[in-house]
């Protein structure tokens, strides 16, 4: 690892993973390198991320064939099967396409999606009771079940049959259903563990239909592409790394979104403003719309949204989750100012991780908000709500602490009542007695995987340039690594050699805009998006520093404006 910048305007060290150079014809390979993708034929995949080469044989996943078989008889003999899912957008989508396609076989379907402050996470007897009254003879899960022993055994003891398809990390013992589909079981070899719930129902789906084909039955495979766009948002929303599959479910996926074939998915573009689609619209657009319903009351809408033919239903549907995601903002933005002055003073304590939790706070924003305290201090941070003895949280992580493990030992250690989740994210309950306990364990574990160093706020380069290359033919080359997103962030670029020559203020007064000059006599665009009122910001809107040569930290993108298209940079840091 080489530090490019010990300590930048932020106070942020500025470091590369590798230390390779070439001229800017070799740049992409070298980011490529440098993110462990170094071979010729993974560098080809990688810039082509095709279903075709990425897709594996579904088989490879412990009990896919079982669970394929179960699936297919139902199917076959016309009995009724629920599909069980959770209320995030991976739930929903998940929910989605086994819907979908069911329906599209003319199979015999019904649906359920637990809600957030009645039901909580994962399954429950009285759903399940409700589902078998209803004349279910087999239930499948989506993004959920895997923690699921009792429930699963209570449905087996009605005489359902249960297939559990989830990618949340399992317990020592796995639910007795007929089948278990989860990359994270610790005999599955499949080597697909950075899936989203959504990826692993899909290859279900997969597996399904080519029983079915051998039966006679079954749909055409270009069928199953058409789910693809919400495959794309189920992995996008639900954080997963953009890597291997899930790169080449995102990258055929947004071509899917492109083509506006879901009807509920083109009216909520139109509403949100949608013109292109991208991880960015999917992440930050689509997804909270989908989500907000789930958070304050019940997903059902966002699922009937995806499920519509009907235009007026769909532009309903779109609307009121639009203004609920309005109403989600405003609750949540009450809540984080509570939560940060708490934040803080766990910060000045010197702790490894963070524990905020108030009264009665709306459990639907939670882990919003606990993502937006991760990002402020670069610390685990896990927030909760406090409400008749009992304790509901979320957390988000950063990278080299597994929230999601930290979580299940706490329930293992009788901490917590109920929790799971992944490395980056996870979700608890606790009682109320049980607070203090959950902090101490919290904090300790924290520590001790972080071997008891508070990470030092570093941001990692993809690249060092000079200024002057950083123009649109560039930002074509970069184009090549896209889908950007977790796993695969767009390269953080250094820019040796500008001169600071205009910056003003825009928009509601926390965002800049200006231009560099180069040595090669070139001008480029820049903003800066919250930066006034930062040390960064002082000094970009100093006339006093005009002319000065300064190195900038940010991103290259191209920027449209009155129908011209040029590079513009969106700086993050400065150094001087």
């Amino acid at each position: 690892m080489r530090t490019i910048v010990e300590k930048s305007m932020l106070g942020k060290a500025w470091v590369m993973e590798c230390d390779i150079f070439e001229d800017n014809g070799g740049l992409i390979k070298n980011i490529l390198a440098c993110r462990g993708i170094k071979s010729e034929e993974d560098v080809q995949k990688f810039l082509s991320p095709s279903i075709k080469c990425y897709m594996p044989n579904p088989s490879v996943l412990q009990d896919m064939d079982v669970a394929a078989v179960v699936i297919a008889d139902a199917i076959q003999k016309n009995q009724k099967i629920a599909i069980f899912g959770d209320y995030d957008v991976d739930g929903i989508t998940s929910t989605a396409i086994f819907v979908k396609y069911l329906r599209a076989l003319g199979a015999d379907v019904i649906w359920h999606l637990p809600t957030r402050e009645g039901e909580g996470y994962g399954l429950n007897q009285d759903a399940i009771k409700e589902i078998f009254d209803k004349g279910t003879y087999l239930l499948i899960t989506v993004d959920c079940g895997i923690s699921g022993i009792d429930e699963v055994k209570y449905a087996k003891s009605l005489g359902m049959r249960v297939v559990v398809t989830d990618h949340h990390s399992p317990d020592s013992v796995l639910p007795n259903a007929d089948a278990v589909v989860n990359p994270k079981r610790v005999d599955d070899i499949s080597q697909l563990n950075y899936l989203a719930g959504v990826g692993v129902a899909f290859l279900t789906l997969v597996a399904v239909n080519r029983e079915l084909k051998l039966r006679g039955l079954g749909l055409d495979n270009s069928e199953l592409m058409n789910f693809m766009d919400l495959v794309a948002l189920g992995t996008i929303c639900d954080t997963m790394p953009l890597i291997g599959l899930n790169r080449a479910f995102v990258a055929t996926g947004l071509k899917v979104l492109g083509v506006r074939q879901n009807l509920g998915l083109r009216v909520l573009m139109d509403i949100a403003g949608i013109k292109k689609p991208s991880v960015y619209a999917a992440g930050f657009a689509l997804g909270p719309r989908l989500n907000a319903a789930g958070r304050l009351d019940s997903a059902a809408p966002a699922l009937d949204l995806l499920l519509t033919d009907n235009p007026l239903i769909a532009n309903d549907l779109a609307n009121k989750l639009h203004q609920m995601n309005q109403e989600r903002i405003d609750i949540q933005n009450a809540i984080m100012l509570q939560a940060t002055e708490m934040a803080k003073k766990c910060c000045e304590s010197g702790h490894c991780s963070l524990f905020v939790c108030g009264d009665n706070w709306h459990g639907g924003v939670m882990g919003i908000i606990a993502g937006r305290l991760k990002d402020k201090y670069n610390l685990p941070s896990c927030v909760a709500t406090r409400m008749d003895g009992v304790i509901n949280g979320s957390g988000r992580s950063i990278s080299g602490v597994d929230l999601g493990k930290i979580i299940h030992d706490a329930l293992a250690a009788g901490i917590v009542s109920e929790g799971g989740g992944h490395a980056a994210a996870a979700g608890f309950s606790l009682n109320q007695e049980n607070e203090e306990q959950f902090c101490k364990f919290l904090e300790n574990a924290v520590r001790e995987q972080l071997n008891g160093q508070i990470p030092a706020p570093q941001v990692v380069v993809d690249a060092e340039i000079d200024a002057g290359a950083a123009n649109m033919r560039l930002v074509k080359k970069l184009s090549a690594l896209e889908p950007f997103g977790q796993g695969n962030p767009e390269p953080m670029l250094v820019l040796n050699g500008a001169v600071l020559k205009y910056a003003t203020v825009m928009g509601a007064g926390t965002h800049l805009r200006g231009t560099i000059g180069t040595s090669n006599g070139a001008n480029l665009a820049f903003v800066g998006f919250n930066l006034v009122g930062t040390p960064v910001g002082n000094f970009l809107l100093d006339d006093a520093n005009t002319n000065t040569k300064i190195t900038m930290l940010g991103r290259l993108k191209e920027n449209e404006y009155n129908g011209r298209i040029n590079a513009q940079f969106f700086v993050e840091d400065i150094a001087v």
